[in-house]
């Protein structure tokens, strides 16, 4: 069986780990950083950061469209890492697993997002795509 598609990305940010962390599981932070585009607009962000809690949040991109994800927490280590099942409403069969980890770095923080066991290299690409424009949104919170 061939091995489903994933990808790797890493950031610093010029912010502790508890920071970076806490914006990934705050509901009050993470309406001002998630989504690709500048224009998305979170209108659901639900999320219960423990093993078996689930997370749930919905973006609406400038032209109307609404994007709907969820997923449950498999590992939670506050501050250095999270695992979470993804699924977009649109493909809820389409079930992956993203890995987020938080290392300390000269009064920085080193992030580390893997994607894993996409449907296809389609897929994979057009997170990737996602993914870099709101993990930019998510520095320039964190900075500002």
């Amino acid at each position: 069986m061939l091995a489903k598609p994933s990808l790797t990305l890493k950031r610093r940010f010029k912010a502790s780990p508890e920071k970076v962390y806490n914006a990934w599981i705050d509901p009050d932070k993470i309406v001002h950083w998630w989504g690709p585009s500048p224009d998305d607009e979170v209108i659901l962000a639900e999320i219960d950061a423990r093993v078996g809690g689930r997370f749930h949040l919905i973006f609406r991109e400038r032209d109307g469209e609404t994007n709907d994800c969820s997923g449950v927490y498999r590992e939670v280590v506050p501050n250095e890492k999270l695992v979470f099942t993804w699924a977009w409403r649109s493909t809820p069969e389409r079930v992956s697993l993203v890995t987020l980890t938080f290392k300390p770095d000269s009064g920085q923080t080193l992030m580390t997002l893997l994607h894993e066991q996409f449907f296809d290299e389609e897929a994979r690409d057009r997170h990737r795509e996602g993914w870099s424009g709101a993990l930019d949104k998510l520095e320039a919170m964190l900075t500002a």
